[in-house]
C-alpha cells in the first residue's frame, strides 16, 4: 500500500515536470506577427499584459460570490425547517454578512470614482 503511494507521488511529480519544461522547449517565446496584431475585437494590443489591474474587479466579484452564498443559505431556510440552533447560526451569518456590507458601502468601496 506505502509502495503504491509513492510510486503515484513520484509518478505525478515526474510528470508534472516534464510537461512543465517540455512545454517550454516546445513552444517557441519570440513574438511573431500574430501575436501583436489586433486582437480579434479589432482592438489593437495598447498595453503590456502585466500591467497592473484595478483591485475593485476583484472586490466586486467577491462580493458577487458572498452574496450568492448568503442567498442559498436564504433558500434553506425557505425550503425546509432547521433546527433553532442552525437557524441562529444561519441568522448570526447573515447578520455578519449584512454589517459588512453596509460597513464596505459607508467607506465607499463600491464608488467607481
Amino acid at each position: 500500500m506505502i509502495n503504491q503511494l509513492i510510486l503515484i507521488i513520484c509518478f505525478s511529480f515526474g510528470l508534472g515536470v516534464l510537461i512543465s519544461y517540455g512545454s517550454s522547449l516546445l513552444i517557441p517565446v519570440e513574438a511573431t506577427v500574430e501575436k501583436t496584431s489586433a486582437y480579434e475585437c479589432g482592438f489593437e494590443p495598447f498595453e503590456d499584459a502585466r500591467s497592473q489591474f484595478d483591485v475593485r474587479f476583484y472586490l466586486v466579484a467577491l462580493l458577487f460570490i458572498i452574496f450568492d452564498l448568503e442567498v442559498a443559505f436564504l433558500f434553506l431556510v425557505v425550503n425546509q425547517w432547521l433546527s433553532a440552533s442552525a437557524t441562529g447560526g444561519l441568522i448570526f451569518f447573515l447578520l455578519v454578512l449584512t454589517l459588512g456590507f453596509i460597513y464596505e458601502w459607508s467607506q465607499g468601496a463600491l464608488n467607481w470614482s
